[in-house]
């Protein structure tokens, strides 16, 4: 049982910070009559302790799909007053009421929880500490009486259930003179926080590590074969138990049938007898089956469990992504990151767009993105399965636990294409992000773009046109290096982000508008090498192209840099280095091939070229010509004159790969950021 969040507090009784929820009351529960307030401050709620009168506020109110909560209500109807074997139904002097308290889970007003111990020696909880819920509002007693539903619906398969479930004891239910009645849930303690609280503390890992007393054995079962090792690497460790635990948990519930609907970090625990993840009360769990022996309705359920499956794995997400990037933690960071995904764009590109958003100089958020980058970015690759757009595309249970990123590099997991296309694009990211490009950085970049273009899954002009719309960044450019140099240009232009916008034409289904945005800064001045303001500039570049299907003769490295098939000696080499290593184990060829599928960019003739310059260079004809040339010695050609575009020969939602007429690869990421300067 987790120390229930958003526990209540009153600084006037001097709260500690090892009670029950956030706090223990010093003094004895006769002492704790003052009123209460919720730990955010939202609303004032009065708890008489030693009445039981508890008054509730509207405030308190849960958030989860309607849908969800009419299946509850409506699910198959089983007696509460019907005692089962594992079900007890008890009474209010069976025990002693502890001076620990805590409202709700999750910041839930109508329910109250208190601790206590069994004292009825008769029974088999006798000595047991145990937890009371106290349920207050209808919508509350409906979720108690459903959690003893489901328990008694998955009691058959004892172990498993008191492995990864809160185990529900039973209820006390009493009815009063006025013709109100109350109901009381008692359930298991497991003595610590909820997994939200064990990530807001200062020295969370080693605690953690701790309870769950990673062993040898531990260590080995989730693939890591060091211990005790770098920070990135024990936290890697420990998210890894946290989430498979978490999934078996899950799976446990899909496979009888169930979705939780409420996975939150507030819903989790950890518990320290037998270390494992505690999914809290099931009292919105949701069948996925209404009884109904029709077959529109029987297709009806194959819909609703495959929607339940993935509102669930939607949620695991969630909890993966703030169990990494604990920035997540903070509700209006949390705000954006969900209203990323609801504006329709693509996971795939979180990366993208928490680099950007995430602030930098966080500890939590620099250890989280590089847990993520490791394996070669088989977390990001994990998280963008588990918050997929479409409900068929998520991720399962099981699929998720044999996933690079929960496996290790023990564990020997034969990686689908998919997942090897992913880490050759997350490779490769890397790299450029290096910004210092050595020929062995060359050379590996130019040598995985090859093998991206033959593992392109998408090959016809009908895919390219769904994926290639939007704005992609230009990451990197085969056939353009430009480092320190000892050039001394008239102008010094500082290279800001280079957009290539792509947009469906109205004039032809076929036909693209392409736009292509350069933004830079003039440095005027001496002191240039440290001062970096000056002049602001833009420079866009705007053509049409038509799409259509193609060929492109396979590219080898020449000293003249174009497309040739050359000597069968060059080849033999090139064969030989796709075809070791690594990722040539995934190529599907057998022989280099001598030609690849692309898609054809047709050219038309107009392009237009439209040059922004601020004050005061603005006004010198003669200054703008010179800002124009060092922009264009510095940026491909292929950016600003947009008709030397051939072919595009790799695409998916996050990368895209061109090809120029000299032969030269442009590696571009999709932007999901709106910058207005650019």
């Amino acid at each position: 049982m987790s120390r229930y969040i958003m526990a209540l507090c009153d600084a006037s009784l001097g709260w500690g910070v090892k009670g029950f929820g956030i706090g223990r009351p010093r003094g004895n529960l006769s002492t704790i009559q003052a009123s209460c307030s919720y730990f955010n401050g939202q609303t004032l709620i009065p708890v008489p302790i030693k009445s039981w009168k508890v008054s509730c506020c509207s405030s308190g109110k849960t958030s989860f799909p309607l849908n969800f909560l009419d299946i509850a209500k409506n699910g198959i109807p089983v007696s509460v007053e019907e005692d089962s074997g594992h079900v007890i139904k008890f009474k209010m002097s069976d025990f002693k009421v502890l001076d620990s308290v805590s409202i709700g889970l999750g910041g839930r007003a109508d329910e109250v929880v208190f601790e206590a111990i069994v004292k009825d020696p008769k029974s088999p909880l006798s000595n047991t500490k145990v937890v009371l819920r106290r349920l207050i509002s209808a919508q509350a007693r409906r979720r108690g009486k459903r959690a003893i539903e489901v328990f008694k619906k998955l009691v058959r398969r004892k172990m498993m259930y008191y492995s990864y479930s809160m185990q529900v004891h039973g209820y006390v239910a009493s009815s009063k003179g006025n013709g109100r009645s109350s109901f009381t849930l008692v359930h298991g303690y497991h003595g610590s926080f909820s997994l939200r609280h064990w990530f807001q503390q200062s020295d969370w890992l080693p605690t953690l590590e701790a309870t769950l007393a990673l062993d040898e054995e531990s260590v080995r079962r989730v693939g890591d074969d060091t211990i005790g090792g770098p920070a990135i690497s024990r936290q890697l460790r420990l998210i890894r138990i946290l989430m498979r635990d978490l999934l078996i948990g899950v799976n446990y519930l899909h496979s009888h049938g169930l979705a939780h609907t409420e996975l939150r970090l507030e819903n989790l625990h950890v518990s320290p007898v037998d270390r494992h993840i505690k999914v809290g009360i099931l009292g919105n769990a949701a069948d996925f089956y209404e009884d109904s022996l029709d077959i529109g309705s029987m297709e009806n359920n194959m819909d609703r469990r495959q929607m339940m499956i993935a509102f669930d794995m939607r949620c695991v997400g969630f909890i993966m992504a703030k169990m990494v990037l604990r920035d997540l933690m903070d509700p209006l960071v949390f705000t954006n990151f969900k209203s990323f995904l609801t504006k329709g764009n693509d996971p795939s590109c979180l990366r993208e767009y928490l680099l950007q958003s995430l602030d930098r100089n966080s500890s939590s958020g620099n250890s989280g993105i590089q847990i993520l980058d490791r394996n070669w970015g088989a977390g990001w690759n994990l998280l963008s399965l588990l918050l997929a757009g479409k409900p068929s595309e998520r991720i399962r249970c099981l699929d998720a636990l044999r996933h690079p990123f929960l496996c290790g590099p023990r564990w020997r997991v034969a990686p689908s294409i998919d997942i090897i296309r992913w880490g050759l694009g997350s490779t490769a990211i890397r790299i450029t992000e290096e910004y210092i490009y050595g020929h062995t950085q060359r050379s590996r970049l130019a040598h995985f773009i090859e093998l991206m273009e033959m593992l392109n899954p998408h090959l016809k002009p009908k895919n390219w046109l769904k994926l290639l719309p939007g704005k992609w960044r230009l990451l990197y450019c085969t056939g353009k290096h430009l480092g320190l140099t000892f050039r001394s240009p008239p102008v010094r232009a500082l290279i800001g982000n280079t957009y290539l916008t792509i947009s469906k034409s109205i004039e032809s289904a076929s036909a693209l508008a392409l736009t292509s945005n350069i933004n830079f800064t003039v440095m005027v001045g001496p002191k240039w090498p440290h001062d970096k303001e000056g002049v602001p500039g833009k420079l866009q570049v705007n053509s049409l192209f038509n799409l259509s299907a193609g060929r492109q003769i396979y590219v080898k490295e020449e000293t003249s840099g174009r497309f040739s098939l050359g000597h069968s000696g060059n080849r033999d080499a090139l064969q030989q280095r796709i075809t070791t290593g690594r990722w040539g184990k995934a190529i599907p060829y057998k022989e280099l091939p001598s030609s690849l599928p692309v898609a054809s960019f047709v050219s038309h003739d107009d392009v237009e070229v439209i040059l922004n310059l601020d004050e005061p260079l603005s006004r010198d004809v003669k200054s703008a010509g010179n800002v124009v040339r060092e922009v264009r010695t510095q940026i491909p050609p292929e950016m600003f004159d947009l008709s030397k575009l051939v072919c595009g020969t790799y695409v998916d939602s996050r990368l895209l790969v061109l090809r120029g007429v000299s032969g030269s690869a442009l590696l571009f990421t999709r932007s999901c950021i709106d910058e207005r300067s650019s």
